[in-house]
C-alpha cells in the first residue's frame, strides 16, 4: 500500500482503529506479561531462600544435637 500522507498511514483505509487498537492490546498484554513473568519470579526466588535457610538451620541443629 501506498500512502500520500501521515494522517491516511494511521486512517489505514478506515481500518485504523483496528489495526491501532489490536497493536496497543498486543502491546499492553506483552508488558502484563513480562510484568507477571518477573513477579513470580521474584516469588520463586524468595521461597527459594526460604527452603534453603530451613535447610540450612535444620542441618545445623542436627550437627549440634550429635
Amino acid at each position: 500500500m501506498n500512502w500520500a500522507s501521515w494522517s491516511e498511514f494511521f486512517a489505514m483505509g478506515g481500518y485504523g482503529a483496528y489495526v491501532w487498537g489490536s497493536y496497543f492490546v498486543a502491546f499492553v498484554c506483552i508488558i502484563g506479561e513480562i510484568i507477571l513473568i518477573s513477579h513470580r519470579r521474584r516469588t520463586l526466588q524468595k521461597q527459594q531462600g526460604l527452603i534453603y535457610e530451613s535447610n540450612s538451620k535444620e542441618i545445623n541443629d542436627n550437627e549440634t544435637a550429635s
